[in-house]
């Protein structure tokens, strides 16, 4: 690689840290955050939240690195022309090569990135993820549950104990159960213990309290009774894997017997053509980058930034590029379009490229747009000086 290309290279490349680093924190923490719940309900340690912490973060990095990379280009390459570097390669003779060829291999090497990323190792992090929540609520009543102070353990569920002894005996039992629409259920007992296999809770020495829709309210003693948990501990101690979970061969010959599989085929179907196409992006940003913020201007020609530009239309693309797998998601027959979306727009750059001919605002736009802005001056002018005096 010569010396200016590495140049380009190296100046691209950290302004794409500096604008991935701080945006990839920020949506870090809100992740982060959202299951601070695995904490406050379960109990976990602090060791175990960073632990899903670092399984999430990788996971966020491929939907931000498009973006990052549209930063890194455009800001690089607006800050060569101001400081009239554009202006001298192109004046040295120099081909635009030297601009586009540094960009395109590291846009090739993030596209490199991301296939990888999100095909292979995501999965299996989203998967280990998974299978921690789901152990920290496995046994969730006999080991879980904090001394005086309510728990919900499912959507109805609430559970609180007094006390917490060794052989997995509970003291002052308290259950409040509203899943049935029919009736609410209220257990009181002075004693309980969760059985090995977490099955079921049984109660000993207490009174349930049944009250119905109409306010009636029927009171029943017990020496001994057993709470089902069978349902809560299935629901709550088993991993449910999604179609995000997947690696790329899962999804390339789905296993028909999975339940997921047989509720929502049309999820997987959408997932493996995502998978075959958002890697593409990186590209096809860096292409409508070059395009846009490639070549030298004058300081004096009137423009939008290059990055407002390029964002917007990366913005557009990654919108469009999701509606094109949504559809999918519905038909088979919009296979297609997922694949034309990074097609048409990468092609259409590369395109413009090679022509080695700058963007311009048609010559019709311009025109009208400077009248306006010259009204729009005139009025200005006789609003500041109504009697057309010299101000």
């Amino acid at each position: 690689m010569k010396l200016l290309e590495a140049y380009v290279l190296k100046r691209v490349w950290q302004m794409f840290l500096t604008a991935l680093l701080p945006v990839l924190a920020i949506i870090w923490t809100t992740q982060v955050l959202a299951r601070i719940n695995l904490v406050t309900d379960s109990g976990q340690s602090i060791g175990s939240f960073m632990k899903l912490a670092s399984l999430i973060l990788p996971t966020l990095i491929p939907a931000v690195m498009p973006f990052a990379l549209v930063i890194g280009i455009t800001q690089t390459l607006t800050a060569m022309n101001n400081d009239s570097e554009l202006p001298v390669i192109d004046a040295a003779g120099a081909p635009r090569s030297i601009i586009n060829r540094p960009v395109i291999v590291l846009a090739a090497a993030l596209c490199a990135f991301s296939f990888t990323l999100s095909n292979f190792v995501e999965p299996k992090l989203r998967v280990a993820a998974r299978d921690m929540i789901a152990a920290a609520y496995a046994d969730l009543l006999s080991s879980v549950i904090e001394e005086k102070t309510f728990r919900r353990v499912g959507d109805g569920l609430y559970v609180q104990i007094s006390e917490r002894l060794s052989g997995r005996i509970l003291k002052g039992l308290f259950v409040a159960d509203s899943r049935d629409p029919n009736f609410d259920l209220i257990y009181y007992a002075r004693e309980g213990a969760v059985d090995e296999s977490g099955k079921a809770l049984v109660m000993r020495d207490g009174e349930v309290q049944r009250k119905a829709p109409d306010g009636n309210v029927s009171v029943v003693r017990f020496d001994s009774y057993s709470f089902d948990l069978s349902e809560l501990s299935q629901t709550r101690g088993q991993a449910r894997y999604k179609a995000n979970d997947r690696d790329l061969f899962f999804l390339l010959s789905p296993d028909p017997t999975d339940p997921d599989v047989i509720k929502s085929p049309g999820e997987y179907r959408a997932e493996f053509h995502e998978r075959l196409t958002g890697w593409l992006m990186p590209m096809v940003v860096a292409l409508i980058s070059l395009v846009i913020a490639g070549d030298a201007r004058s300081h004096r020609e009137a423009r939008l930034h290059p990055m407002a530009i390029t964002l917007t239309t990366a913005l557009g693309l990654y919108w469009l590029s999701s509606y094109t797998v949504n559809l999918v998601e519905r038909s088979p027959a919009y296979t297609p379009l997922p694949y034309l979306v990074p097609l048409v727009a990468g092609g259409g750059a590369l395109l413009v490229l090679l022509r080695g001919r700058a963007l311009r605002m048609p010559a019709a736009f311009t025109r009208h747009s400077s009248g306006w802005l010259s009204a729009v001056q005139a009025r200005i002018d006789g609003i500041d000086n109504p009697k057309g005096g010299p101000r």
